[in-house]
């Protein structure tokens, strides 16, 4: 791979850092948010899902400006929005402004969860296309590491920690804004929304000089005046029929793994299990770094194995961790450290699998004309469903009748399902380009 091409990759993926501090910084600030306001769980729960709530919009909506606008313009917008929205959550006085300011983050979070991965395969040659977007993940765990360090580093200056906390998420937004001045646009952007093949050309030369000829020729054959003029209500057409249920089924299971709930709630269910406050946040840093280390490994692997086989090992570990953990809340394992444990292996076994997997296999099994509608709509379901999560999860942990026990056994099944899944319907894209899945995936609607 060429440097550049390298570098337009890491400089768009740093969406998925934003996206990844600002999910997870907010584990730090929660309870101290809940004491100072004395909000009560159920306004609590929905003071934190406020920011997947914005998530949802944005993840629902974030394709339609990509597509009119382009993805580098989208992305600069999001950027300034992530810094308004770090700035404006640290001073809030009141959970009002506090929900307004972090709804408005969400928004980013969703809308780069959009755009980046679509960004980067629509630059990516096909063999090297799995680790590139997949880029974007290892931004996004690297993103939840930096929050829980700074939020360790900063859970010393009392009252106001938490604004620390959420306001640091400025920084990298102002670098991730002046960096996208130095990335040009998506090639395949500039051919079915532009009619510019000779700039496509240009970009393509660089990124992918092997493969540039024939992606030219490719889209020159497909794009017709009827692609051009697509909308979304062409995204409903029976072809797609396919790549909808896979986008839609995907996105469903990544959060009913209970992924959001761990990282949203780190330090609680730590404190469940019985360590104390610091050492909870310690494990909480550790959590991030094994998400870190095997997000490295799934990128290592996801050219190598393929997206099928990084999902069949990482449901299988969903499965035994999830199953561990339920078993030592219910016998009510006190030693403390059995959780943190079996937490660790969920963290892995989500990195390896769904955390390498989800976005890269979005961003691959739609069509050119429509792939920013597909992406928004996967985007979507993992939003939706993590908004959902979030907002019930304090309750159903605090609940005598329910509890962590019966929660994660719950995680665990929702993971046989997903297994069951992969084994009979999910395909393999490695090494496709995204013309040839094109065309593969629509001889199964016909």
């Amino acid at each position: 791979m060429n440097k550049k091409l390298v570098f337009w990759s890491i400089v768009i993926a740093l969406g998925g850092l934003l996206f990844g501090m600002d999910v997870a910084v907010i584990s730090g600030a929660e309870q101290q948010i809940q004491q100072i306001w004395k909000l009560s769980d159920i306004l609590h729960g929905q003071a934190l899902a406020s920011a997947l709530y914005g998530t949802i919009l944005g993840a629902l909506f974030g394709g339609m400006p990509a597509e009119k606008y382009g993805r580098k313009k989208v992305l600069l917008w999001i950027g300034i929005v992530f810094f308004v929205s770090a700035i404006g959550s640290a001073l809030a006085h009141e959970v009002v402004s506090f929900m307004l300011f972090r709804f408005l983050g969400g928004l980013g979070v969703g809308a780069s969860s959009v755009v980046a991965p679509m960004f980067i395969s629509e630059l990516a040659p096909a063999r090297n296309r799995g680790k590139l977007v997949a880029a974007f993940q290892f931004n996004i765990v690297f993103g939840i590491l930096l929050a829980y360090l700074s939020n360790y580093l900063l859970s010393g200056l009392g009252d106001n920690a938490w604004r620390w906390m959420l306001g640091i998420l400025a920084v990298p937004a102002a670098i991730f804004v002046t960096l996208l001045n130095f990335v040009p646009e998506s090639p395949r952007w500039l051919m079915v929304h532009k009619n510019n093949p000779v700039r496509a050309r240009e970009i393509l030369q660089v990124s992918d000089p092997e493969g540039a000829d024939v992606a030219i020729e490719a889209l020159l054959r497909t794009i017709t005046e009827e692609k051009k003029k697509a909308g979304f209500r062409d995204f409903f057409n029976k072809r797609f029929t396919t790549p909808i249920s896979m986008a839609i089924l995907i996105a469903f299971f990544n959060q009913m793994s209970g992924i959001n709930a761990i990282i949203y709630f780190a330090p609680r269910v730590f404190e469940l299990a019985g360590l104390e406050k610091g050492a909870a946040f310690l494990q909480s840093a550790g959590i991030g770094l094994t998400n870190l280390v095997f997000t490295m490994l799934g990128l290592y692997l996801i050219d190598r194995l393929g997206r099928k086989k990084l999902m069949l090992i990482g449901s299988a570990g969903y499965i035994l961790s999830l199953g561990a953990v339920a078993a030592a809340f219910y016998f009510h394992y006190s030693g403390g450290y059995m959780v943190p444990v079996w937490l660790f292996v969920f963290i892995a076994s989500h990195a390896v699998g769904q955390g390498a997997v989800i976005w890269v296999f979005i961003s691959e099994i739609f069509p050119n004309h429509v792939r920013s509608y597909g992406q928004s709509l996967g985007s979507s379901v993992h939003w939706i469903m993590a908004a959902l999560i979030t907002s019930v999860f304090p309750f159903f942990a605090g609940s005598p009748n329910i509890g962590p026990a019966k929660i994660f056994l719950f995680f665990m099944f929702m993971m046989v399902l997903q297994l069951l899944w992969v084994i009979f319907r999910m395909p393999e894209t490695k090494g496709v380009s995204l013309e040839q899945m094109e065309q593969k995936l629509s001889k199964k609607n016909k």
